[in-house]
């Protein structure tokens, strides 16, 4: 194996790893790290770079932001609402003064205004009509 392509599975390793980590810490991101990790698989192992845009807990999030489709409406409100959750638990457990509560806010206030710009994945009309329920006569 060339050594290049070992040190760009390493570093894919890695930010798969941040990026899970940033699944459940409020001021880590998660897709960048994502993003990351594909960048590298994509260059180094196509096994893994499969592996990872196929994974259910972060595949097709990556895809669809790789694709430039956004992410869903409830990925936005779940993040949000974790992310305004965890930063109020943080100033009420560190018992943050003005200093570290400004930056704390200010923080969320720009992940929180990064994720409302972003676009809005919509599912498609005919897989959202699959799922619809057929009507009983």
């Amino acid at each position: 194996m060339d050594i290049r392509k070992a040190i760009l599975i390493f570093v894919g390793t890695v930010c798969v790893g941040l990026g899970v980590i940033g699944m459940c810490l409020p001021l880590m991101p998660t897709t960048v790290f994502l993003l990351m990790a594909a960048y590298c698989y994509g260059r180094s192992s196509e096994k893994f770079h499969t592996w990872l845009l196929n994974n259910r807990l972060c595949g097709k999030y990556i895809r669809n932001y790789k694709g430039g489709q956004g992410i869903s409406v409830r990925q936005k409100v779940s993040t949000i609402s974790i992310l305004w959750a965890s930063i109020g638990f943080s100033i009420w457990m560190i018992d943050a003064r003005f200093w570290g509560t400004l930056f704390l806010v200010s923080v969320a206030l720009g992940v929180t205004i990064h994720l409302l710009w972003l676009k809005t994945y919509r599912e498609p009309a005919d897989a959202a009509q699959e799922l619809t329920p057929v009507d009983r006569v």
